[in-house]
């Protein structure tokens, strides 16, 4: 007899996982006031809102993409104040530098005539920093964040200068404006947990937000969570069991977006290059954040279904041929999902 998958989780995974399911569903009750907090703020918005959460309790970085005036920027300093974060805005700019992101040192001269360099933190020394209009700076200054983005610290004038904790990325990007913009590379892109695509708002959502934000007063976000509350979430995350099932769900997705080894015509066909293993940790870590939102004590292969295009689309590249038939990197993760079963 064959046991279920969250019956069977893998031998690695903590054995205090069954003791916790305490705090699992205070976790959830807690969650669900974060959501109600922001959905006083954000319209209609639930999947971006939700991908945005499993994002942060995951701990990685997040790359929200839209036209402009999609509520993103709002988004993100609503999460800065529910989450209790200290959260910073920068605007991208083509002149922007690394210095103006990383910091720098001066040089200071005390009354006594010694003179020694000081280090000034620059913006991303917060815990939540939105890059908005990301692909509008350098190369250069790209590099500079990404640095900070994997390693959670930025070198300046050799010495390693720590960020403080958590410490999460959302970045914006426009998808309509390609004037003066710079493509971000592939490993930027790989280090987003995820891309998320906010798109506009129903009908229903959009009068919603015209009568409560045209008004005499709007409503407010209240902090649910503080910094250290959030780090507790993401160790918690780590600790929920993935069942053999829901791995090997994870594993056969990825690997079947690499065209030398898909079973899949069209990845083969139209898939210049596909998710690394990066992908598959990603993939792991939000399926366990999803479940844990949900009060589940395990994900599903349900979990890696629902989350595979927000974390594979902006690790894989169609060729240039499949582009001029007009197939799309959506059609290409749809086919590989429905390999799941």
């Amino acid at each position: 007899m064959t046991s279920s998958p969250i019956a069977a989780p893998l031998l690695e995974a903590d054995p205090a996982a069954g003791a916790a399911a305490d705090e699992i569903e205070r976790l959830n009750a807690r969650l669900a006031e974060v959501r109600a907090s922001i959905g006083r703020i954000i319209f209609g918005q639930e999947t971006v809102v939700e991908q945005s959460i499993i994002t942060l309790l995951a701990g990685g970085h997040a790359l929200l993409i839209g036209v402009p005036g999609l509520a993103k920027t709002r988004l993100v300093l609503t999460l800065g104040t529910v989450f209790g974060l200290a959260a910073r805005r920068v605007q991208f700019t083509p002149d922007l530098m690394p210095a103006d992101i990383l910091g720098s040192e001066v040089l200071e001269e005390s009354p006594s005539g010694a003179r020694a360099f000081r280090f000034i933190e620059g913006p991303v020394f917060c815990q939540l920093l939105m890059a908005d209009e990301i692909n509008r700076a350098s190369p250069r200054t790209q590099s500079a964040l990404l640095q900070a983005m994997q390693e959670r610290r930025v070198s300046i004038a050799g010495r390693y200068h720590a960020l403080p904790a958590p410490f999460h990325v959302l970045a914006t990007q426009n998808p309509l404006e390609q004037e003066g913009t710079y493509p971000l590379p592939e490993a930027q892109l790989d280090r987003f947990l995820m891309r998320i695509d906010v798109d506009y708002p129903s009908r229903e959502a959009e009068k919603r937000m015209l009568l409560a934000t045209t008004g005499p007063a709007e409503d407010e976000a209240k902090p649910v969570f503080d910094a250290e509350g959030l780090i507790a979430a993401q160790k918690l995350v780590r600790h929920i069991p993935v069942g053999e099932s829901v791995v090997n769900a994870i594993l056969d997705l990825v690997r079947a977006g690499r065209p030398a080894e898909s079973p899949l015509e069209i990845v083969r066909r139209s898939v210049s290059w596909g998710p690394g293993p990066r992908a598959a940790q990603a993939l792991m870590l939000a399926a366990r954040a999803r479940a844990l939102m949900d009060g589940r004590f395990a994900p599903s292969r349900d979990d890696v279904a629902a989350l595979a295009a927000p974390v594979l689309a902006h690790r894989m590249a169609l060729g240039f041929a499949a582009r001029a038939e007009g197939v799309t990197l959506d059609a290409v993760i749809a086919k590989l999902v429905e390999t799941l079963g």
